[in-house]
């Protein structure tokens, strides 16, 4: 796949506090590239950044084919939403279309189509104050895709939306993805960028923590993990063999085993006197690594190297 945005070693500080130190990352063309990490991590900085909204002190951002920001080419979904509030639907759509050179007919067009897609058929002459949030965000979203971006990017889509707005914006941006558009998105609601991504970078405290795709980063840093419904002892739970840690709510543990191991045979490890009324064997989630880093609780671990 094309590579459409190449972010190279970028560094930012704001007076004697670096917010960004080397990043680096791609996005290619028809790929979801999520952009991750807690409050203050750096992730809108990096956004700003490719954005020309404020630029690096030292790295660069490259677009294919353009010298320059194709600022006509990029499709942005801020956090903060800024619409027009005493202004109709269709007139604000109209109106960001024509900012980025799109022709009005086939911008009029595929403003109905998607308003109908999102739920919004006949909204198109209602002033935007008068919608709810959820509405106002799915305006947004049907904006920032209107004049067909080659690279869209989306901070936090997913905010104030209800689960079936949400499943309907999930499609429409595996749907765009799967017709060539490069997107990189940040969210921190991990059950849906795992959902949907292809890749990932992980960011904390303005440096790389983990990149690659959702398959290489499960592999590498999601250990498996075992949850028992059954009234044990902790001590007796923290001696079995390979287990990283325990953690205990009630009558369910989870037990946190340590790097490759193989879960049929561990469990042929397990000692008899345990009381099991369930068990249930998985990867640790995108959320409990992301959780891991967020909190400093040190505990993604590969050769012996600490990660978070």
């Amino acid at each position: 796949m094309n590579t459409v945005l190449a972010v190279n070693n970028l560094e930012k500080s704001f007076k004697d506090k670096k917010v960004l130190n080397g990043i680096t990352f791609e996005v290619k063309k028809g790929e979801i590239m999520a952009i991750l990490g807690p409050n203050g991590a750096g992730k809108s900085t990096t956004i700003r950044n490719i954005m020309g909204i404020m630029y690096p002190d030292t790295g660069s951002v490259k677009f294919e084919n353009y010298h320059d920001i194709p600022r006509h080419k990029i499709g942005y979904l801020p956090e903060e939403r800024g619409l027009y509030k005493n202004v109709k639907v269709m007139d604000m759509l109209l109106y960001l279309a024509e900012l980025k050179d799109y022709p009005l007919k086939k911008a009029k067009e595929r403003a109905f189509a998607y308003l109908e897609k999102f739920d919004l058929k006949g909204k198109e002459n209602v002033n935007l104050e008068e919608l709810s949030k959820g509405m106002n965000q799915k305006v947004q979203f049907i904006s920032s895709i209107l004049h067909e971006p080659e690279l869209l990017i989306l901070d936090e889509p997913f905010s104030g939306l209800d689960p079936v707005s949400q499943d309907i914006f999930k499609d429409e941006i595996r749907s765009l993805a799967d017709n060539g558009t490069a997107i990189l998105l940040s969210s921190h609601q991990m059950n849906l960028v795992e959902e949907i991504c292809d890749r990932l970078f992980m960011i904390q405290r303005g440096q790389k923590i983990i990149y690659g795709t959702l398959d290489e980063v499960k592999t590498e840093y999601a250990n498996f993990k075992c949850t028992i419904r059954g009234k044990n002892k902790l001590a007796d739970l923290e001696r079995i063999p390979r287990v990283q840690r325990v953690e205990q709510k009630n009558d369910v543990s989870i037990l946190y085993l340590e790097k490759d191991v193989f879960p049929t045979t561990w469990l042929r490890e397990l000692p008899e006197y345990l009381v099991i009324h369930e068990l249930t064997i998985d990867r640790i989630s995108l959320h409990e690594i992301f959780i891991d880093i967020a909190t400093d609780r040190n505990l993604l671990v590969e050769a012996g190297e600490q990660y978070a």
